[in-house]
């Protein structure tokens, strides 16, 4: 009996530290895929303050080969979030909403620049890598056209 007590607690402690340790471990050192762009207009050095790829079905393809490489792991398969990163579905949420289609164009442009911002700096807080910083190892051109191919993934409500 005393075996079986042990055996059990030794075993909880164990799965607590995975539980703990391995989300954690998800955002290691990661080195993003290539992605080949040469289909898509060249957007220049000047980056975007919105995406320019914005209905391009051409994007849109190479948005979800450049997703499913270098995002799903962390954002779930075609954007789905499996709960350790959050659903990008739900980027462009408040802008559905929104009944006037200037605030609504407006909306979209404000996301498309914190989109742009959170994938070329990443998300740190505290010290803590949340999402690692893509600037210099993903294209401008890259970048967009995962943001062309979310944009089909949008969450209606």
């Amino acid at each position: 009996m005393k075996f079986a007590k042990r055996f059990i607690a030794i075993s909880s402690v164990f799965a607590a530290l995975c539980a703990v340790t391995l989300p954690a471990a998800a955002h290691g050192d990661v080195t993003p895929q290539a992605v080949d762009t040469k289909s898509l207009p060249k957007l220049g050095d000047k980056w975007a303050t919105e995406n320019p790829y914005r209905g391009n079905v051409d994007a849109v393809k190479v948005g979800t080969s450049a997703y499913t490489q270098n995002c799903a792991r962390c954002h779930g398969l075609d954007a789905i979030s499996g709960g350790i990163a959050p659903d990008l579905r739900l980027l462009d949420r408040d802008c559905m909403g929104q009944k006037n289609e200037a605030k609504k164009q407006a909306c979209f442009k404000e996301n498309d620049g914190y989109y742009a911002t959170s994938v070329r700096q990443g998300k740190v807080r505290n010290g803590a890598v949340y999402m690692p910083p893509f600037e210099g190892m993903l294209s401008q051109e890259a970048v967009w056209a995962m943001k062309a191919y979310l944009e089909t993934r949008r969450a209606t409500k």
